[in-house]
């Protein structure tokens, strides 16, 4: 009398590998794109972060900091503030965009704004489309 061997057959291990197959594909979909997603997000709380800190530079200056200072007057006292609190309006360095790239800051601003704030995006180029696309302080 033979033994009965116990095991998988070459078709049940192809089926197995196919649904695993299946379902990385499914889970690749779903978490690809969610990366640079999360990084914008991010970049657009850090801007609205470092525009409160602008507008409290103003209520205790009556001015916004010049292009010649920069969003340095935030964490470093400029000469021409004339009020201004111990620490700076940001702790810590001037916040980056979340590929590491610094804010750009343009005063006055467009359409009568007194200043811009934004990032170059994930190329670190003006322009841009996609998550290359330069995100603006809303």
């Amino acid at each position: 009398m033979m033994k009965k061997q116990s095991g998988f057959t070459l078709i049940e291990v192809m089926v197995v590998v196919v649904i695993l197959g299946i379902l990385a594909a499914i889970v690749m979909t779903n978490v690809v794109g969610k990366d640079d997603q999360a990084r914008v997000t991010t970049t657009k709380a850090s801007l609205a972060s470092v525009a409160n800190a602008l507008e409290s530079y103003k209520l205790d200056n009556h001015k916004y900091p010049t292009m010649d200072e920069g969003l340095e007057a935030l964490v470093n006292k400029p000469a021409s503030a004339k009020n201004y609190p111990n620490g700076g309006y940001l702790r810590g360095d001037i916040p980056k965009d979340s590929w590491g790239n610094p804010f750009q800051y343009v005063t006055p601003g467009d359409s009568g704004r007194p200043y811009e704030i934004y990032s170059l995006g994930a190329d670190g180029a003006e322009g841009g489309e996609d998550f290359n696309a330069d995100i603006y302080q809303d």
